[in-house]
């Protein structure tokens, strides 16, 4: 049986798509559904403590805010703080985001590295974007805000890459499209290229949990399978979801 934990809210709690930067509810809400978030994942063993520093956060937020250019993101404030807050407190050396689209799913993981919301000092963090035109704009909207090139994107498909991939990945973000007959279920297929290259501890946020489970079944029954990884538990705060696993 899949572990979860559920926002009272996640089926009411929706943003506007195409402005991103709207609030949609008390900042003191949003605080508090995802630390409760964090506190699960610290239960069940999955993070070491659920402390961040909450300004760091707020001027990551402000600079994409600023400087990204977003025609559109299902990424609502609840998912980035917890994006965010996962790879500050996990703090991961070499991190590789499948999907990364116009890169702002990307920078909410390594926004915690790099930018005015860096935490911790990363070796290579990289977003995988399939399209050309997708990836360019990526790079030019990480490029406002990560001047060293630690974050960076490349124009690739998602498998390849990963296959190729010689470092340890301590975090591996979820959240590609493979063709019509996969889907989302490309999923599995890029995490078993990525395998064998994660320790012990690594961790795996695969984005669309809820509203894309049934693309996902392979790729969520391999996860909660204790055969394949030391656990998994879904975080419920928005209509999206996202599946963390530890290796």
């Amino acid at each position: 049986m899949a572990k979860e934990y559920h926002a009272p809210d996640w089926e009411t709690y929706r943003m506007d798509t195409t402005h991103p930067h709207v609030r949609i509810e008390p900042m003191d809400r949003e605080r508090e559904t995802t630390g409760q978030a964090l506190e699960a994942l610290r239960s069940e063993g999955m993070l070491p403590h659920t402390h961040y520093d909450e300004k760091k956060l707020l001027a990551h937020r402000k600079a994409v805010e600023e400087l990204f250019e977003i025609p559109w993101t299902a990424i609502t404030h609840r998912m980035q703080r917890t994006i965010w807050a996962i790879n500050a407190i996990s703090q991961p050396r070499n991190m590789i985001a499948a999907g990364i689209f116009c890169g702002n799913t990307f920078i909410s993981n390594s926004g915690a590295a790099v930018g005015p919301g860096a935490v911790y000092t990363a070796n290579d963090l990289v977003g995988v974007e399939i399209l050309p035109n997708e990836a360019e704009r990526a790079e030019r909207n990480v490029r406002r805000i990560d001047p060293t090139g630690v974050a960076h994107i490349v124009a690739a498909d998602a498998v390849e890459f990963t296959r190729n991939y010689s470092e340890p990945i301590n975090l591996l973000y979820l959240d590609a499209d493979g063709d019509e007959a996969r889907g989302k279920g490309i999923y599995l297929d890029i995490l078993l290229q990525a395998f064998d290259k994660m320790p012990k501890g690594s961790l795996v946020l695969a984005h669309n949990s809820v509203n894309c489970a049934d693309r996902l079944k392979h790729y969520l029954a391999f996860v909660r399978d204790p055969a394949n990884m030391a656990n998994s538990l879904n975080l419920v705060i928005d209509g999206e979801g996202l599946e963390v696993s530890l290796m």
